[in-house]
């Protein structure tokens, strides 16, 4: 295929995706068809030449020897991504605006639908069909409201800084991370990608198991069972008893003991108060409800296997 003719093919392509930026016209007639520059990236970066544009050489997109980047052998370099740039790069009249070329993210003229369908032309793969079915996608978010194309590493894509990407729009769940008890996500141990797919899934909470309790069990896995005395909100749901993203209380719990525990379970005919001498029968408090309170006795609570164990006792 000759350049010219390649260059056709994808400006046709780019009129079928943008009617807005290239004019509307029958497909013999290519005389209306916007160029494309001749030198390239060369002559962008004559005039764009700042660090943050000039990292792209750093990065993935930016690799000549990779056939699939924008750099890559008989691709368009940055007008792969950015259209047509001829009439941007060249002499303009005196009291004439520059024409624009394609912008991503809070400078884009595109719809957010026609942004990503860059970004999807060329990542197809690596999004997957449940991004139309994901909170980011029905909420008009942008490729480039996470991604940093131009970065040389993407900081959402860096274990150490994606956490940050995501908290711009997640600032519950900030506040929830800076509590004394939550995942390593501060320390760079974790990142948000550990438990949720950003690009959208098919379950709740765009988790990247099927349940809740699944995706914990990735790493919790001793809690997993199967038990011979079963603790049902345990195996009903993690979130039952634990704040996933951070808790003020030990164990990330939601309450500390008993006033957790006595959400399900009446106090009625148990001593699950701390009490002063005149409240118990023995006459002095009980050293059981204090300190782990009930997980004094009931330390197996998340289940048992013991032939005994049926109060999660042993």
């Amino acid at each position: 295929m000759s350049a010219r003719l390649l260059v056709t093919t994808v400006a046709l392509c780019i009129g079928a995706l943008l009617p807005g930026v290239v004019a509307s016209q029958s497909p013999g007639d290519a005389t209306t068809l916007p160029d494309y520059s001749r030198k390239g990236a060369d002559t962008c970066i004559a005039c764009h030449e700042d660090q943050s544009t000039l990292s792209v050489f750093r990065s993935k997109h930016g690799t000549p020897r990779d056939p699939a980047s924008p750099f890559g052998h008989g691709q368009l370099q940055c007008e792969s991504c950015h259209g047509p740039g001829d009439e941007h790069s060249g002499r303009v009249r005196r009291g004439q605006e520059r024409p624009a070329v394609l912008a991503f993210g809070k400078q884009a003229l595109l719809t957010i639908e026609k942004q990503n369908a860059y970004c999807v032309d060329c990542h197809a793969a690596d999004v997957g069909f449940a991004s139309h079915a994901g909170a980011h996608d029905m909420n008009s978010v942008s490729c480039a409201d996470c991604h940093s194309s131009h970065a040389e590493h993407d900081p959402v894509l860096q274990t150490a800084t994606q956490a940050e990407v995501c908290f711009d729009c997640h600032q519950q769940q900030r506040t929830q991370s800076m509590k004394p008890y939550a995942h390593p996500v501060r320390q760079g141990k974790m990142d948000c990608g550990s438990c949720h797919n950003s690009h959208g899934q098919t379950t709740d909470l765009m988790l990247v198991r099927q349940t809740l309790n699944d995706t914990c069990f990735d790493c919790h896995a001793e809690t997993r069972g199967p038990y011979l005395w079963e603790h049902a909100p345990v195996s009903e749901d993690c979130s039952n008893c634990h704040d996933p993203h951070g808790s003020n209380q030990p164990g990330m719990l939601s309450m500390r003991a008993p006033l957790l525990c006595q959400g399900c379970h009446s106090e009625d005919g148990h001593p699950s108060l701390p009490q002063d001498e005149r409240g118990l029968p023995s006459g002095i408090p009980s050293q059981f409800l204090l300190g782990q309170s009930c997980l004094n006795c009931h330390s197996e609570v998340h289940g048992s296997n013991h032939p005994s164990g049926s109060k999660l006792m042993r």
